[in-house]
């Protein structure tokens, strides 16, 4: 009875890093109809920088706070000089292209500066597990998902009631309907990758004590994480959580009772035949584009 609830909890921990970033996604998109490849490198980008801050002799928190402040500068510069020039274009894919470069040179430049091996970042939320029907688990591991859920409310209470939420809101329906009503939409959008790295650099440093620090941590994290928006409905934020934790939960249970091996091949073989059969995620609704 211990090890499915030791899977269970493991795996809403995982699952809700995966909605973390899977939330940076949905709210890229829902912005611009563009998303930041290098979105993995941003959660990799305020890990490395939180332990380099430690070892500076940064008190944690501030080590933290310095690290996804980081990653929401970079996500706005990134948004300005890697994306905007060629989403305004529907039929490029220039964009696609300039952020998987991005993320390439960010990682190279991490391994250059960090090493290429792994380092714990110091957390009290892991000296002491906690003990749960009988199955251990970190309390940073548990502050994970609930992050994820309070951040995905605060999304929808600030869509609901303030003028930027609104805002995004309005942008995300129709651009140019929204620069008619006087809402600068270049902003807007901005603000948005900000938002959206900013959670991709807490979600690296919310996981970093958990699975320790490396330049190359990014990559797999932000490609599950992208596939758990697609699969939630990259439209529906509760969606993406949801399939967020699911996916985490679903991961450690092919760990425990098949093998690690096995772990990505059934992981992207569910999101396939999900996608086959709900080609817009779970949770997502079709876009009607007017021409």
């Amino acid at each position: 009875m211990t090890a499915p609830i030791q899977y269970i909890l493991s795996g809403v921990a995982i699952g809700g890093i995966y909605a973390l970033v899977a939330l940076g996604f949905h709210i890229m998109w829902s912005a611009a109809k563009a998303v930041n490849f290098a979105h993995g490198d941003t959660l990799m980008l305020g890990a490395v920088l939180a332990v380099l801050g430690v070892d500076a002799g940064m008190p944690l928190p501030v080590a933290c706070l310095s690290g996804i402040i980081a990653g929401g500068v970079f996500g706005v510069l990134l948004e300005r000089f890697a994306i905007r020039p060629f989403a305004a274009t529907a039929t490029s894919i220039g964009w696609m292209l300039t952020t998987i470069a991005v993320g390439v040179m960010i990682e190279a430049l991490a391994t250059l500066q960090f090493g290429g091996f792994s380092r714990p970042l110091p957390s009290p939320g892991v000296q002491s597990a906690v003990h749960i029907f009988g199955a251990g688990v970190y309390p940073q591991e548990l502050a994970i998902p609930i992050v994820a859920i309070l951040v995905m409310i605060g999304l929808k209470l600030a869509q609901q009631h303030t003028l930027i939420g609104r805002a995004m809101l309005a942008v995300a329906h129709d651009k140019r309907a929204a620069a008619l009503m006087g809402i600068n939409v270049n902003r807007v959008v901005a603000f948005s990758y900000g938002l959206a790295s900013l959670l991709g650099a807490a979600a690296g440093v919310l996981v970093a004590p958990v699975i320790q620090v490396s330049a190359s941590m990014g990559a797999l994290l932000g490609l599950k994480g992208f596939a758990v928006a697609i699969i939630g409905g990259i439209t529906s934020a509760p969606g993406v959580v949801i399939v967020g934790l699911g996916f985490g939960i679903m991961e450690k249970f092919v760990e425990g009772y098949i093998s690690t091996a096995s772990r990505e091949i059934i992981g992207f073989g569910v999101m396939i035949l999900a996608l086959l059969v709900f080609p817009q995620g779970l949770f997502g609704h079709r876009e009607v584009l007017k021409v």
